[in-house]
């Protein structure tokens, strides 16, 4: 039998690794991924500042596992009738497959947005918009406009602003956000934290301001205001894979799309065993991982034993955050139950839980080189 895992973040990183424990030992186990690396995506913002650091939130898929086959390409289409995904180089063909191809940055149609906006998926586009950032600091009263204020517009908002002071630039950075606040999926209490260290940071934050369109001078908002920009970042939704034509599937708490085939982490849209919706989110990813990893078991081994023709039991996922983390320059918010923590002990907290991902994915060199530049000053 083979079972494909598609794609190398966390859900496809995790679920791979707790394959490669639970899956009988005479089943062939192959990762498929555009890059032969991991990318660890909620450090990617880091970037910006601190490009040194790109070496260390990139991890090399053969050097964390153990049996799995890394096939590099890039995943055009999957065949759930046939079994069959093809690639950008050739095709594989399975018996079960776990689809965690993660999401795209989403434009919506904007007029002028994809054309004129850097997203932030890919080292490529840190050290992008880390680029352009110099160029337009170098300049007077250079203007930096942020479109989203989610996890991943907070944070790199909270970098450019640093990276401007660093430069000692009068640059302004504004944040436009469509909704009444920022981090508008998440408790009031962190959304108001999270404001309060955006103003710390010098971040403008606009919000009541939907995006209608850009063009190489302006956003310009359903209001009929426009702000000036002489550098545009687009972090403002996520959409579907390539492979689902854009689409985020939907699946239920088993994370199955068909008896063969399961999908998880941003790539799907999960409804959990209590009837809720999951937050697209490295820790959600994660948690679908571990649960999708004994399903695929259950199927595989149902799969070997055709005589008995019994449906295997899946298990269910529920998801139940802990809490939230998010960074802001120098500074970091953490939502921990009711508690809202900042300053030492947010940023303390956020270093535990990257360290300890780390850890869990097998780059243990990594993590403790993680750990000790958290403890020294001159990465504060």
């Amino acid at each position: 039998m083979h079972v494909v895992v598609l794609g190398a973040g966390y859900a496809g990183l995790t679920l791979t690794r707790s394959l490669e424990r639970e899956l009988p030992e005479d089943v062939a186990l192959t990762l498929v991924d555009r890059s032969p690396d991991h990318l660890v995506q909620h450090e990617l913002h880091r970037v910006v500042r601190r490009p040194e650091l790109a070496e260390e939130i990139t991890i090399s898929l053969p050097n964390v596992l153990e049996r799995a086959a890394v096939r590099v390409g890039r995943v055009e289409r999957i065949d759930r009738d046939e079994r069959i995904v093809s690639l950008s180089k050739g095709r594989l063909e399975y018996d079960v497959a776990a689809i965690c191809l993660g999401a795209r940055t989403a434009f919506y149609g904007l007029e002028g947005v994809r054309e004129h906006a850097t997203p932030l998926k890919r080292l490529s586009d840190a050290f992008r918009i880390r680029n352009r950032a110099l160029e337009v600091l170098g300049e007077d009263h250079p203007r930096i406009v942020v479109g989203g204020a989610g996890l991943s517009g907070v944070q790199v908002a909270g970098e450019l602003a640093a990276l401007a002071r660093e430069r000692r630039a009068e640059a302004t950075v504004t944040i436009v956000e469509q909704f009444p606040s920022v981090a508008p999926s998440f408790p009031a209490n962190f959304q108001r934290a999270v404001a309060d260290a955006l103003d710390d940071a010098g971040v403008e934050v606009r919000t009541d301001a939907t995006v209608a369109s850009a063009d190489d001078r302006a956003v310009h908002l359903e209001s009929g205001e426009s702000v000036p920009f002489d550098q545009f970042v687009w972090t403002g939704g996520i959409r579907g894979p390539d492979a689902f034509e854009g689409e985020r599937p939907t699946v239920a708490d088993d994370l199955r799309l068909d008896d063969r085939t399961f999908a998880l982490g941003d790539a799907a849209t999960v409804v959990d065993a209590d009837g809720e919706t999951v937050p697209a989110s490295a820790q959600a990813a994660v948690r679908q991982a571990r649960t999708a990893a004994t399903n695929v078991t259950r199927v595989v081994e149902a799969a070997r034993d055709e005589s008995d023709g019994v449906e295997p039991r899946m298990e269910s996922f529920s998801f139940h955050s802990p809490g939230w983390l998010v960074s802001v320059g120098d500074d970091a918010v953490a939502q921990v139950g009711p508690a809202v923590l900042t300053g030492r002990g947010a940023k303390a907290l956020k270093s535990t839980v990257g360290v300890g991902y780390l850890s869990a994915v097998g780059a243990r060199r990594t993590a403790l080189g993680r750990a000790r530049d958290e403890l020294d000053p001159r990465h504060r």
